[in-house]
């Protein structure tokens, strides 16, 4: 059977009437079907004694009775509603697709509608799939810029550029109770520097002594430090003593 769509039909019973969502429009079908727990979920009580069905509403009392048919269901009979005009509340054809698209991983309209017309699939209902927005393939596509693998500038003397990152907190700590680790690199020679923290707090009095330190043994001053956005690392302090230095960032 084939289903051609979804969406929400009125039942009125006793002068009330009730919305029942999620329903399948299925014209092959020659009874309407409706389930025990949908009328439950309307607040309903649904009742069988023998081969009687009575439903009671909680406030009004019993809404309606019917009798079990030969093929074991029951005929529920609803008023016809307000108007002359019978009118759809909302019909949601492309739901069907995205309930497939999802069902098989997010498989392409193509390639659904290739498993309908080559029958590859049993059990798979027949509808047209249709384009549809779905966010969660549009964010699955989407990508970073490339990462250069060389980078667009690199110094050409010693201390023209310092590469600095901080890590942590470490477990377990050092013995000397240190949980933080901060690592200074040259960015010409390569030559690498550690230190070890027992704060993050102690970042900038770090690069000071680091700083006076290289500056003194290599008779020259530090051009540019290159950071990430780390809080240690961008804090009024740090900025104003790099200016004050005539350390680029």
């Amino acid at each position: 059977m084939i289903v051609e769509g979804k969406g929400t039909v009125q039942i009125t019973l006793n002068e009330v009437t009730y919305g029942v969502g999620n329903v399948y429009f299925v014209p092959a079908l020659k009874n309407n079907l409706l389930s025990v727990g949908q009328l439950q979920e309307k607040g309903l009580s649904v009742v069988f004694k023998g081969d009687i069905c009575t439903l009671y509403h909680p406030m009004r009392g019993k809404m309606a009775q019917t009798k079990m048919r030969a093929n074991r269901m029951f005929t529920l009979i609803s008023e016809k509603p307000n108007g002359d005009d019978e009118k759809c509340l909302q019909t949601t054809v492309p739901e069907i697709t995205k309930l497939w698209h999802e069902r098989y991983g997010h498989l392409s309209y193509k390639g659904l509608n290739t498993l309908q017309d080559k029958t590859m699939v049993i059990g798979l209902p027949k509808f047209k799939a249709e384009a549809f927005t779905c966010v969660d393939c549009l964010n699955g596509r989407q990508t970073r810029n490339a990462i250069p693998k060389q980078a667009t500038w690199r110094a050409n003397n010693i201390l023209e550029l310092i590469h600095s990152d901080l890590c942590g907190p470490i477990s377990p700590t050092s013995n000397s109770g240190k949980r933080y680790v901060m690592s200074f690199i040259d960015d010409f020679s390569r030559k690498a520097w550690v230190y070890l923290l027992a704060n993050k707090s102690d970042a900038l009095e770090c690069f000071k002594q680091f700083a006076c330190k290289v500056e003194n043994e290599r008779n020259a001053s530090l051009k540019c430090l290159r950071t990430d956005r780390g809080g240690e690392y961008t804090s009024s302090a740090f900025n104003e003593y790099c200016r004050n230095k005539g350390i680029k960032r």
